[in-house]
């Protein structure tokens, strides 16, 4: 069946676990304090200052409580709206300061450049919310690769782990399941990708990069080489 789209995840796909979690993460974490106290007024951080609150049942505690809140979920890795809100916020600050540049796989960048220089539609689908994704590719090492992709989806959308999200994402962008390839390290969202009627290849980065193995019927690849390789 003829691949018209790629749909790729974020975290040890395109980009190393490690950036998001001992670079992102911290920096956020370090500076969320400072952030919600100095910008608190704005409609924006007002209205996500209120969700936490709400979403934890308690709309009635003040701005240190709600910051030690939110640093709570940092720290437990919530997948909260308002807390990626916030982080988003303060992560555009940093990389349009320069302080922060998003990490991109060398092979991932080189090869959504060329798929997309082929023709192929390229989406993003991760966990983190879409405004944080374009920063980590818009403001990435190698370059702006936010102009590659022609949409992005978060949790918005429905959860990674669930069927209706993937046929969800092939709804609105127009194109059939079984014309979208999902790329992914993680085993859970592939399963569902694939019950969605995707095409799916799983990359395993611990792989040495040429690697490829068939596991289940699924391509598992040490880097995106071999998924080019094998669909295209």
């Amino acid at each position: 069946m003829r691949i018209a789209a790629i749909l790729t995840d974020i975290e040890g796909t395109t980009t190393p676990i490690s950036f998001v979690h001992e670079a992102l993460f911290p920096y956020a974490r370090a500076r969320i304090a400072e952030f919600c106290k100095a910008h608190e007024a704005e409609p924006e951080v007002a209205a996500a200052l209120a969700a936490a609150r709400a979403l934890d049942g308690h709309p009635e505690i003040d701005l240190d409580a709600t910051i030690a809140l939110l640093i709570r979920w940092i720290d437990e890795d919530r997948k909260a709206g308002p807390l990626k809100t916030l982080q988003g916020l303060i992560w555009q600050k940093g990389y349009e300061e320069g302080v922060l540049k998003g990490q991109v796989y060398e092979d991932a960048a080189d090869y959504l450049n060329r798929w997309h220089a082929s023709g192929l539609s390229l989406f993003v689908y991760s966990s983190g919310s879409v405004a944080a994704q374009k920063l980590i590719f818009g403001y990435s090492d190698k370059g702006d690769l936010a102009l590659l992709f022609s949409g992005f989806f978060d949790t918005a959308v429905g959860g990674k782990l669930e069927r209706a999200s993937y046929e969800r994402i092939a709804r609105e962008v127009g194109i059939k399941p079984a014309n979208i390839l999902f790329l992914s390290d993680n085993p859970g969202e592939i399963a569902a990708a694939k019950a969605a009627g995707l095409q799916v290849a799983r990359i395993d980065r611990a792989l040495a990069a040429d690697e490829a193995r068939r596991e289940d019927e699924v391509l598992v690849a040490g880097s995106f080489a071999p998924v080019d390789r094998d669909f295209f």
